[in-house]
Formats: structure tokens, C-alpha cells, sequence
């Protein structure tokens, strides 16, 4: 028997600083903290005897036939997994009370609810802590029979239960066994805390259930804000959530998803660390938010930036391609070679060397999130840090770099790093003109043209009829299903309809969508990789744009039957259907809100339910 359970089958909790993947065994098999960077506690996913993990489910060994679902309770980041067997029905509730503070947090907690609805039905509790990508041992102190410490060299984690769990040591872990009747429950609270501090008290139930309510209210409140009202709102409403949970509220940063390892390929060394804030999809992702109504979220993550802004030297890049939660820029990457990896997919890689690498689109994203808000881009201290951006980009955009997907074979002149570079120019030209703000006029104007004038005449192939990957090859490249969205041309120019073609035939396989071939374009790294999720979104926004509705709807759906049973996504979809690459995927929800809203707008606009 495999012991990693599919990517999939996990659902996601958090507390907006911190985040946990809970899968359908029970487990809780992913939480670093305190902070979604910080080494993990529980890595299970990554190696099953090394990592860690927190079971919570009903005993296996006592009762072996059991059926297991798992949902969200609606509009909540409160995870049911409800377990089925003839001897009753039990169910896990996970949730972590989400943190507004403005100031980070030491102290982080889970809470896991035991109960039964009918008959009566035995437990199993194991937690096994290991600390620092379990790189570092702890000590078991066990308080008394409902509480109990488990010390690391840097953080401790508490473990607290309610009668009638009676926790016993097993080496330096924690196991329980139990049995609740129908009506009852039990809860485990799993707290971390700075070595040496006063552990939380253990729950009552009264407090449990006043934690529980809060928790609801919470996620009822905030998706209020959401305007959103069209034909997929269940799978706009998940992904707005999900969007949330990977978001750092002391500082509005948005990281890219919640975990780092987890393979492109299963075998393969496509493995990153993607719990990191990337400009361009965090920036991708305020743009996305600001459509659905969440401003404040979007502000926050334009101070974020604008203080990165600020803080650049002038000595090199105005922007590093992605940061720390806090801003910091060191993302030194080291290979776990202790860990196996999942699925024996090794190296697990902690840090992210990509973030040396030179990115030009990103300066188009950002601008593309300041852009989507008008009076917040016309605020004088975000316009001062913008137009400094923006006057140095005017001698530093014609470049070779890396390009937006991170290639490790040289740098090459990416006609998408030259599109969002034009984006940067034209919103720049676009509210200082909006605004009356001092600015270079002028020089923008003369350079956002420059930029087309070279795309048009050095990105366009005329055998393949196609906008192409970078100058001088006739490589298809599904980033450039952009550019009607961020209006470089229209969604139904001859030029572009004929590029979306070809990319149809090369690139789409049943309505999923490859980013590029790395065979006709080597990206420096070996193995291959799956359908690209957000490419696929992108995909069906653009056909819907160009008119193609009944197409893009049936691409649409199609897509979201890949989704996981509460409705997330991983990064790509592989040979088999399965979901590959980090997960939850911020990139792939908010290119599905967009698909949503833009598929809704076509199909209003033609009259068709």
C-alpha cells in the first residue's frame, strides 16, 4: 500500500498566517509555522516516516470497513471529514480561528473535534510531531492525562484534549484511543507556542463550540464582500476562499500556494518551494480579488509592495521576482536529502534560487494590481514609488531574462516578458494622464510603442501565423494567452484568433493546456511535466472573449470536473488525470474566478442561461 495519499485528497485550513493540509485519512500531514514559510511540524506528504503528522479518525484496527467523505461546511474554511461504517457515523471538524492582528503571531492553533452522530464508534489520536523539516528531536512532557508538551529546539507544540481522550506516551509522541456514543464529542487542540512559554488551558467544549462559531462568522462576513453573483458561484465563492487562506494578513502578502516539494512530475526533480510571495501571481491574484469586491485585501498587498519598491538600493532590480511574507529577499534553496520526497520524488527543495533570476513581465503585473484600483493608484506616496519604477524601466526593459516560467536554460528575449512591460508603460501613461501626476510623458508613451512595434515585428512568426515563446524560434507559449486580456489587442483581432488556433492544435489536449513543449523549447531541467491549470483557465477565458462561448463553456466545465472533492486545485493536471505540483494553487483559483466572470459576461451578453 502506498502511505502518500493522493495530492488531492487533502483539504486546506488556516489562520491567514499560517496554513494546514488535512487529508481524507484524517491526517494532518502538512502545517509549518508559525508562519507559511517557517520549517514544518507535520510533512507527512513528503516522507511518510520522517515527515510528521497528526491523525485524528476513527481506530482502522477496530473498525476496517469504513467509508470516508469529506466537505467544507459552505462558505467556510471548516473542514468536515465524516467517516461511515456499520458501527455509526463520526466526523472530524478542523479549523484554525483566523488572525486579523496587524502583528504577527508565535502562537498558532488547530482545532480537531471528534464526534459521533450515530452508534458508537471507536477513535485513534497519534501525534507525531518532527520539528524543522524533521531535521531536530523533541521532548515529550506529558502534564497529565489531558495535556501534554512536545518540545523542539526553536518552538513547542501543546497537545490539550477533553474526556474522555486519555493521552499516553509512545517514545516522544502522543497516541490516544477512545470511544464516543452518538451525541458526544471530544476535542484535540493542537497549539504552538516560543520554547519555554505557558501552554493554553485545555478546551471546554463551551469553548470549542464559541471558537467554532467565530470561526463560521468569520468566513459568512468576509464573503460578503464578494459581488460575484453568476452561474458558478459554489466554485468562485471556494476559490475567493482559498485565495484568502494563502494570504499573510500582517503584511497582505500573497504566497503562491501552501506547500514546497511537491512534484510537476511524480518521479521527477520538478519540486519547488512555492510558499513564497511572487509578484506576479500575488499581483495576478489582487487583480483578481478587486473584481470580486475584496479592496482591502488588494490595498494591503499594494503597500506590501510598494514598499519593495521603496526599499530597492538602486543599484540593481527595482523588483525581486519574488520574497519572503515579510518582504525579506533571501530565499537561499537547500535540498532536504534526508526526505525522500513524495512518492520518492526527490530533491525536496526548501528555498527557491529562482528568485535570483531576472523576470521583466513582473513590473507589468504590478503595474496591472495598482492599475485595477483608481483611487488607490492615485494616492500620492504609491504614485511616487510607481513612477520611480516606471522611469527606470524605460532603460531596462530591452532584455533577455528568465521568462514567467522560471526556466533554468538561459535567457532569451520572452515576448510575454516584453508584453507585460508594455503593460507597465501604457497603465502608467493611463493615470498619470487620469490623475494630473507628474510624469515623464513622453518617454513612457515613446517606449510603451517601441515595445509593440518589436513584438509585432520580432515575437510574430508568419509560418506558424502565431505569436511565438521568445524572438527568433516558432516555440508556442501559453502565457501569451494574455495579451487580449490586458488589452494589447483585441480579443478578436485576425492575428490573435489565428495564434489561438495554432496554440489550440499544439497545445490543448482535450481542453487542457500545456505551457509550452520543453522538448521544442529545453527549459534546462529533465522530465516532463502536466497540463498547466492556470494556462487552461486562461484558455477559456481567452476563447470566450474571442466569441468562441459554446467552446469555452464546454473547456470550463470540462476542466472543473479535475477539480479535488471540496473544489481545489494543484498546479497541473497529470497523464493520468491525477493533480501534480504544489497545492493549493493560487494561480489556478484566480484564473478560474476570471474564466467564471468573463464566461458569465459572454453568455449575459448573448441572452444564454
Amino acid at each position: 500500500m502506498n502511505p502518500y495519499p493522493p495530492i488531492a485528497e487533502h483539504g486546506v485550513i488556516g489562520d491567514l498566517q499560517t496554513a494546514a493540509l488535512v487529508a481524507t485519512s484524517g491526517d494532518i500531514d502538512w502545517w509549518c509555522t508559525p508562519r507559511f514559510d517557517s520549517p514544518s511540524i507535520f510533512a507527512a506528504l513528503l516522507d511518510h516516516e520522517k515527515g510528521g503528522r497528526c491523525g485524528l479518525a476513527v481506530d482502522r484496527e477496530a473498525v476496517p470497513d469504513v467509508q470516508v467523505k469529506q466537505l467544507y461546511l459552505a462558505d467556510t474554511a471548516i473542514l468536515v471529514t465524516r467517516f461511515l461504517a456499520p458501527e455509526g457515523v463520526a466526523e472530524v471538524v478542523d479549523f484554525m480561528q483566523p488572525d486579523t492582528s496587524e502583528s504577527p503571531s508565535d502562537r498558532h492553533r488547530i482545532t480537531r473535534t471528534a464526534r459521533v452522530v450515530r452508534g458508537r464508534v471507536p477513535f485513534l489520536l497519534e501525534c507525531r510531531p518532527r520539528f524543522d523539516y524533521g531535521r531536530a528531536p523533541h521532548q515529550l512532557t506529558l502534564t497529565d492525562e489531558r495535556s501534554a508538551v512536545l518540545r523542539g529546539p526553536d518552538q513547542e507544540l501543546s497537545v490539550q484534549v477533553t474526556a474522555p481522550v486519555v493521552l499516553r506516551a509512545d517514545g516522544s509522541d502522543v497516541t490516544a484511543r477512545f470511544t464516543l456514543g452518538a451525541g458526544e464529542m471530544a476535542t484535540v487542540l493542537l497549539s504552538t507556542q516560543p520554547p519555554g512559554s505557558v501552554p493554553a488551558a485545555p478546551p471546554s467544549d463551551v469553548e470549542t463550540v464559541a471558537a467554532f462559531d467565530a470561526c463560521r462568522e468569520f468566513w459568512y462576513g468576509w464573503l460578503r464582500s464578494s459581488g460575484y453573483q453568476g452561474r458558478w458561484r459554489q466554485m468562485v465563492d471556494r476559490s475567493a476562499i482559498t485565495l484568502k487562506l494563502l494570504s499573510y494578513h500582517p503584511t497582505g502578502a500573497l504566497i503562491a500556494a501552501a506547500t514546497m516539494g511537491l512534484p510537476e512530475q511524480v518521479g521527477g526533480e520538478r519540486n519547488w518551494d512555492y510558499r513564497y510571495t511572487w509578484i506576479r501571481d500575488a499581483s495576478l491574484s489582487v487583480h483578481t480579488l478587486i473584481r470580486l469586491g475584496f479592496r482591502d485585501e488588494a490595498r494591503a498587498f499594494r503597500r506590501w509592495v510598494r514598499d519593495r519598491m521603496e526599499a530597492a538600493d538602486g543599484a540593481g532590480e527595482r523588483l525581486q521576482i519574488m520574497y519572503r511574507v515579510d518582504g525579506d529577499p533571501h530565499l537561499t534553496e537547500e535540498s532536504l536529502t534526508h526526505w525522500e520526497g513524495y512518492r520518492r520524488s526527490s530533491p525536496v527543495r526548501a528555498g527557491n534560487a529562482a528568485a535570483d533570476q531576472l523576470q521583466l513581465d513582473i513590473y507589468g503585473e504590478a503595474a496591472y494590481a495598482f492599475a485595477a484600483d483608481e483611487d488607490d493608484m492615485g494616492a500620492l506616496r504609491g504614485w511616487a514609488a510607481f513612477r520611480g519604477l516606471v522611469d527606470w524601466l524605460t532603460e531596462q526593459w530591452d532584455r533577455p531574462d528568465e521568462g514567467i516560467w522560471e526556466t533554468r536554460g538561459g535567457r532569451q528575449d520572452f515576448t510575454y516578458s516584453r508584453l507585460m512591460c508594455w503593460v507597465a508603460f501604457d497603465r502608467a501613461v493611463r493615470f498619470a494622464r487620469r490623475f494630473a501626476r507628474p510624469a515623464d510623458l513622453d518617454r513612457w508613451s515613446s517606449e510603451r510603442d517601441d515595445i509593440l512595434r518589436q513584438i509585432v515585428q520580432r515575437g510574430w512568426s508568419r509560418e506558424r501565423e502565431a505569436f511565438t515563446q521568445h524572438y527568433g524560434t516558432d516555440v508556442l507559449d501559453a502565457s501569451l494567452l494574455l495579451m487580449p486580456k490586458v488589452g494589447f489587442l483585441s480579443p478578436t483581432d485576425p492575428s490573435w484568433l489565428t495564434t489561438l488556433d495554432a496554440m489550440d492544435r499544439e497545445l490543448v489536449q482535450d481542453s487542457l493546456v500545456y505551457r509550452y513543449d520543453p522538448a521544442a523549447s529545453p527549459d534546462g531541467l529533465s522530465g516532463s511535466e502536466g497540463t498547466f491549470n492556470l494556462c487552461t483557465f486562461l484558455y477559456v477565458e481567452a476563447l470566450a472573449r474571442a466569441g468562441r462561448v459554446h467552446q469555452a463553456r464546454y473547456a470550463f466545465d470540462k476542466m472543473l470536473t479535475y477539480a479535488n472533492h471540496v473544489g481545489l486545485f494543484a498546479e497541473e493536471i497529470g497523464p493520468s488525470g491525477e493533480q501534480l505540483g504544489n497545492f493549493p494553487q493560487a494561480f489556478t483559483h484566480l484564473a478560474l474566478i476570471d474564466a467564471a466572470m468573463a464566461l458569465d459576461e459572454e453568455l449575459d451578453r448573448r441572452g444564454t442561461s
